[in-house]
């Protein structure tokens, strides 16, 4: 096969490619098509591809997806098989195009399609590093919001500011353009977690970004679900706890060990209703309890602190009982590490204290390769 030179290359492109649209999806089929036909005409005189990454969509979304790219070659699909989560599927469409600017956008139409040349202006002609459509700035609107979402939105945004330091009028904005080099050298230090993507890329920068914002009105919702709900405040709490304490101790290492503290208060809880309103001797009491305790905790972590490697069915079951038995190892080094400290002359507390630690940490080492495995 004849090679071709990169002058030759370039001749056989009537335009090198200038934007990426990446748009996560999952159950939009109502709304994809419609998407590429907006984003055709708002993107004219433009060179640009769109790449929908989808979640697992249980309607008509990777259908309508595939008859549209098989006559369309600006559109593109990735399907993902066992991952979920916004931010991380519009990270994994960046890193497939090589366009030099990056941009996101909603697959609902709720975000203003005709927004995105002043989002690529913004980025190649004015130098900003990063442009973001804003619902809050002069000219921007969230018309149609209920007052407690609005509320919400608000406090969300004042806690980004306070503790991320970034100074935004809309960091809860997941409509924006940004340069591809820009995206990669934020790329080693994000979280991935929750629907935030662009506030954890303007807060995992190694500099300070120049940021500029364009005013947008949020449209509503025309076909479709909403996705908001109860997680999606959770995650952006793990964001937010990710990007502060995260530097120091790691995020599933504090969230393992908060179930842990629950799962202690579960332990004396049924321990204390068992001893009192029955006639089990104390070593039954406390195996039942223990046994409950570590069964609310592998659920517990199961459900929020390994929900990206959450398990089903058989693999539910299989995972519970090689967490008893790292959960019983734990607590014999637990044992062994409070007996050597106190027969070496400490105090009572600071074993105790050291052997829970020990434990704990074997815990979570022991769950996450036996339990939890990648």
């Amino acid at each position: 096969m004849l090679a071709l030179a990169p002058a030759q290359f370039v001749a056989l492109a009537p335009q090198s490619l200038q934007l990426a649209v990446i748009v996560p999806t999952f159950n939009e089929g109502e709304n994809v098509g419609p998407l590429v036909e907006r984003l055709a005409i708002a993107l004219q005189g433009i060179a640009w591809e769109a790449i929908f990454v989808d979640d697992g969509s249980t309607d008509e979304t990777v259908s309508v997806l595939t008859s549209i790219a098989l006559v369309d070659p600006r559109v593109r699909m990735i399907q993902r098989v066992g991952r979920r989560g916004l931010s991380t599927a519009v990270v994994e469409g960046m890193l497939a195009s090589v366009a030099p600017v990056l941009a996101v956008i909603d697959a609902d139409l709720q975000h203003d399609e005709r927004l995105l040349p002043r989002l690529l202006k913004a980025v190649t002609d004015d130098g900003a590093d990063i442009a973001i459509g804003t619902r809050y700035a002069v000219g921007g609107s969230t018309s149609g919001w209920e007052h407690a979402r609005l509320q919400m939105s608000r406090f969300a945004t004042q806690l980004a500011s306070t503790l991320l330091k970034v100074r935004l009028s809309d960091p809860m904005s997941g409509f924006f353009a940004i340069r591809r080099d820009a995206f990669l050298a934020s790329l080693p230090n994000l979280s991935s977690l929750g629907y935030k993507i662009m506030l954890d890329i303007v807060a995992s920068a190694p500099k300070p970004l120049l940021v500029r914002e364009e005013p947008y009105q949020f449209r509503p919702r025309l076909a479709g679900q909403s996705k908001l709900d109860a997680a999606i405040a959770f995650e952006y709490a793990l964001l937010l706890a990710d990007k502060t304490i995260g530097k120091y101790v790691p995020l599933r290492l504090m969230m393992f060990l908060g179930v842990g503290a629950l799962g202690l208060a579960v332990n004396l809880a049924i321990l204390a209703i068992l001893m009192t309103a029955s006639a089990l001797p104390f070593w039954a009491a406390q195996t039942i309890a223990v046994s409950c305790a570590m069964t609310f905790n592998f659920l517990l972590n199961n459900l929020f602190t390994y929900r990206d490697r959450r398990l089903h069915g058989l693999a539910l079951v299989q995972g519970l009982l090689t967490f008893y038995l790292s959960c019983s190892l734990g607590g014999a080094a637990n044992v062994q590490v409070g007996s050597m400290i106190l027969a070496g002359g400490g105090e009572w507390w600071v074993a105790g204290t050291m052997g829970a630690v020990v434990g704990s940490l074997w815990n979570y080492v022991a769950s996450s390769v036996l339990t939890w495995k990648r």
